[in-house]
């Protein structure tokens, strides 16, 4: 199932050194698949199994480092222009019983997750500053956003956005939070109790979303490749 969603091509066979902290040459498609398939559920003990499997001994603190530095390979430097946005924020558990918010916009329609930030705190100042780092990344100005509360069309109003109450299309969101929930539950204990850390792995893990985990609703492709198909990148 996992290598079914993954969009990668392994006969690739440069080298991506700055990931490796070993500072050995390590094929970059196993490096791309072993991140892949640390993003996709596999602990860091069956990725070094993984690696072992194509002849690569590799200790589980490289493969993490690779993981944090996976974003940074694929690149996330890309402007989209969304008809319809679904805005939210969730609560989630760090380790040590501490609590964060969650906050994630994602284009209706092609399923890419635009931007995704964590904050110590909920209400209109964090959803504002969440809104105004949309805003910089994306073209969202003509975009529609779909919201559950009064609260976020108050914040739309005061970042010169637009938007409606709905609890339909708007559930799109709500899938990725479950998503990201799963991915939570099994790796926050990778993350060491910090709030970078923890952005660190969210970054990582929606590169992997939007580049490499394939939809069946978008004929089984990854977000990204549905979002230049539109012509909206």
């Amino acid at each position: 199932m996992l290598f079914e969603e993954l969009q990668l091509d392994i006969t690739d066979s440069s080298d991506v050194e700055f990931l490796d902290s070993d500072r050995t040459r390590t094929p970059a498609w196993l490096i791309r698949l072993t991140c892949a398939a640390h993003a996709g559920a596999a602990s860091l003990a069956e990725c070094r199994d993984l690696c072992e499997w194509f002849g690569v001994e590799r200790r589980r603190a490289t493969i993490h480092h690779w993981y944090q530095a996976y974003a940074e390979y694929y690149d996330q430097d890309f402007t989209a222009e969304p008809d319809r946005i679904a805005v939210d924020e969730k609560q989630i558990q760090l380790e040590n019983e501490q609590k964060a918010w969650l906050y994630a916009a994602i284009d209706v329609d092609t399923k890419v997750v635009l931007h995704a930030q964590l904050s110590w705190h909920r209400g209109r100042d964090p959803a504002e500053q969440f809104l105004d780092e949309l805003k910089e990344k994306h073209r969202v100005s003509d975009a529609e956003f779909l919201v559950d509360g009064m609260g976020y069309l108050t914040a739309l109003a005061r970042t010169d956005l637009s938007g409606e109450l709905n609890y339909t299309d708007r559930n799109m969101v709500e899938k990725l939070f479950q998503t990201y929930t799963m991915r939570i539950k099994r790796f926050h204990e990778t993350w060491n109790g910090s709030q970078a850390s923890a952005e660190r792995w969210l970054t990582a893990y929606t590169a992997y979303y939007n580049h490499h985990r394939s939809h069946q609703a978008l004929d089984n492709q990854p977000p990204v490749e549905a979002l230049k198909q539109r012509g909206s990148i």
